[in-house]
């Protein structure tokens, strides 16, 4: 151990030497030109060939994937019919209104009603008050936009996951083949993506669904298989006594004691989706990621902020809802009588959903909030980042100019210079002393990629970026997770707090920061910090919480201090959980610095959205795939470190 300690700080030192002093000769500070391979230029034209020649039979791929946009559009456009457009006669402004949409009212009432089966009639006026707050802010059609495409994706994402996690349960080699396209589908940015689904199925909302499916539907594929593998093995012992089938094991004894797990993954399916919200309005999904992302185009601060504010409120309701449902379906009870006995709850939103149809003829205020009724934030929100920069500009500014003086340049320039060769060669050494030969050679393998694409620059800015916030992230989360662990009040003050930064869609964190500090690394930073911080608290409070009651006991007969338990006791055996909180953190950065680009970054996320600008498909699956290289590069090394940890740690128990 003394040993490495001494190689690594070796290492520490050539590398502040080489970065410092040294002067590279040409080929040996960034990739020469002659070891660059034509990546993009071939899948352009693999992308080209597949739209316009590539055939399947007598049917053409381009025929064949805008059919199966038609396929997603129909149950869309119904849902659609009933949250927003209602059944029209005519088109245009000549269109009349032969069946209007199902109203605010009855829309809040089932919100409640949900809210009220789930868990609590406490929780159903949560939901519906933030249903209100939609209505009364002016945000009620946006919102339902939005949550048309949500009621699509959701379901979709959750049988596609379900489908692939059980192949993967029930066949293994089917499972070797998805890990990797899921560690793609979860590292690779969502820019990167939109780029083909634009080519192969057009803009509109139908690619749009079909970009939120793809990247919503991987923890569900991974939950399943967890939860079918969790499935105690008397339970099957005793359905394959019972004479059951392998469908009727799965239908009747696996899938209803792995639902309480599998619902778990249905949130994150539904929070992943929402996520996607914003970007998916780049290629036509519309609703309130359409109004965010016009707000940030115009500088229009309030517009941003309440339209943020809006997705908010909505992912807030489906999350809690969501988690509500995941502990409902463990106790799930049998009723008797008849079918409205049976659902109350339904009866009267449907009653109610008849009825404000019919009276909104006579009294519009039941079926749309009045305008005249409406509050607006805005002109609040423009008025406050008016006032902050008027009076505070010089503070804000000389912030900026410290950190981008004192810290990013200095960062910037010190992974700029690095040496390929040397850096590929620490990386190397680091996977094969975490991993073995395997992972070194798969270290290897992803950092010649990148070398072999043209954009190591890019590639550099990126890992500076990411890297600083991620410190930054850390030495903030884990004192923070250390107070949420150790204080009751506190916790649920933090856990609050976290939970809101979680629920806020990505974009938002750009409006303000971007009104204070404008474009550039910096705001960049904060950002991506922001959005990075939740896991480097939640995992640290989570680990230290787990601890065994029973080590901290004997520390205190030992005669420990609060302080000594913590140092020496709860935060070693807490080392796990923090570093897979560390991991986290890394993919979260990663993920928000290719969004960041929309404010003046030179990573690859610019080359990402440059590529999706343009519709330039090789180009941005190029970018895309070399940060997914290295966020790849992250994940294996660390949580290399992370079972070194935990074996180290069983060893000493």
């Amino acid at each position: 151990m003394t040993l490495w300690r001494g190689i690594w700080a070796a290492l520490a030192l050539l590398a502040l030497a080489l970065a410092g002093l040294v002067t590279m000769p040409s080929g040996w500070l960034w990739p020469p030109q002659q070891l660059h391979l034509p990546f993009a230029a071939g899948l352009t034209a693999a992308m080209k060939w597949l739209t316009e020649s590539a055939a399947i039979g007598p049917v053409v791929v381009k025929d064949l994937t805008r059919g199966f946009a038609t396929l997603i559009e129909a149950p869309y456009e119904v849902v659609k019919v009933l949250l927003v457009d209602g059944i029209t006669e005519g088109k245009g402004r000549r269109a009349t209104t032969i069946i209007p949409p199902l109203s605010w009212v009855a829309v809040t009432l089932a919100v409640v009603a949900l809210g009220h089966f789930a868990r609590s009639f406490r929780l159903g006026l949560l939901a519906g008050a933030l249903m209100t707050y939609l209505a009364v802010f002016g945000q009620w059609d946006s919102a339902m936009i939005t949550l048309a495409s949500i009621a699509i994706a959701v379901p979709l994402g959750v049988l596609g996951g379900l489908a692939q996690g059980i192949a993967a349960w029930r066949w293994r080699w089917v499972e070797r083949v998805i890990s990797p396209i899921l560690d793609l589908m979860q590292t690779i940015p969502t820019f990167a993506f939109l780029v083909p689904i634009l080519v192969l199925f057009g803009f509109g909302p139908v690619a749009a669904l079909l970009a939120t499916i793809i990247y919503a539907m991987p923890p569900m594929v991974r939950v399943t298989i967890v939860a079918l593998r969790s499935v105690p093995p008397e339970i099957l012992d005793f359905a394959n006594m019972a004479g059951c089938t392998p469908w009727q094991r799965m239908r009747k004894v696996m899938l209803p004691v792995a639902l309480p797990d599998l619902m778990v993954g249905v949130n994150q399916v539904i929070m992943l989706s929402l996520n996607m919200v914003i970007i998916a309005s780049m290629i036509g999904a519309g609703g309130l990621g359409a109004d965010v992302l016009e707000s940030l185009r115009r500088l229009n601060i309030g517009g941003g902020i309440e339209a943020g504010l809006a997705i908010t409120a909505l992912a807030v309701v489906l999350d809690r809802l969501g988690q509500a449902m995941s502990e409902r379906v463990a106790q799930a009870e049998a009723r008797q009588g008849n079918w409205w006995k049976r659902h109350p709850r339904t009866t009267l939103v449907l009653v109610v959903a008849l009825v404000t149809g019919a009276l909104g003829y006579l009294v519009p205020a039941l079926q749309d909030w009045p305008k005249a009724w409406q509050i607006t934030t805005k002109p609040f929100w423009s008025d406050l980042i008016k006032y902050i920069n008027v009076n505070y500009f010089d503070q804000l500014e000389a912030v900026r100019v410290w950190f981008l003086e004192a810290l990013l340049l200095p960062v910037r320039r010190f992974f700029l210079a690095l040496p390929w060769p040397f850096l590929l060669a620490v990386l190397t050494l680091a996977g094969w002393r975490l991993g073995g030969v395997r992972l070194a050679a798969l270290v290897l393998a992803l950092g010649l990629f990148v070398a072999a694409t043209g954009l190591w620059e890019q590639a550099m800015i990126t890992v500076y970026l990411c890297g600083l916030s991620v410190v930054i992230a850390m030495l903030i989360g884990l004192p923070v997770g250390i107070l949420a662990a150790s204080n009751e009040t506190a916790g649920k003050v933090i856990g609050a707090v976290v939970d809101t930064l979680q629920t806020l869609p990505s974009f938002v964190y750009l409006i303000p920061v971007v009104m204070l500090f404008r474009v550039g690394d910096f705001s960049a930073l904060i950002a991506v910090v922001l959005f990075a911080l939740v896991p480097a608290v939640k995992y640290t409070a989570h680990g230290l919480r787990t601890v065994p009651a029973e080590l901290i006991e004997a520390g205190v007969v030992c005669g420990c201090t609060r302080g000594q338990i913590l140092r020496k006791v709860r935060l070693p055996m807490a080392v796990p959980m923090i570093l897979l909180g560390l991991n986290q953190t890394i993919l979260l950065a990663l993920s928000m610095l290719v969004i960041t680009a929309l404010v003046g970054t030179r990573d690859l996320g610019q080359e990402v959205y440059a590529a999706l600008a343009t519709a330039d498909v090789g180009r941005g699956l190029v970018a895309g795939f070399s940060v997914a290289a290295i966020a790849i590069i992250a994940d294996r090394l660390i949580g290399a470190a992370a079972m070194r940890a935990r074996a180290r740690l069983e060893g000493t128990t």
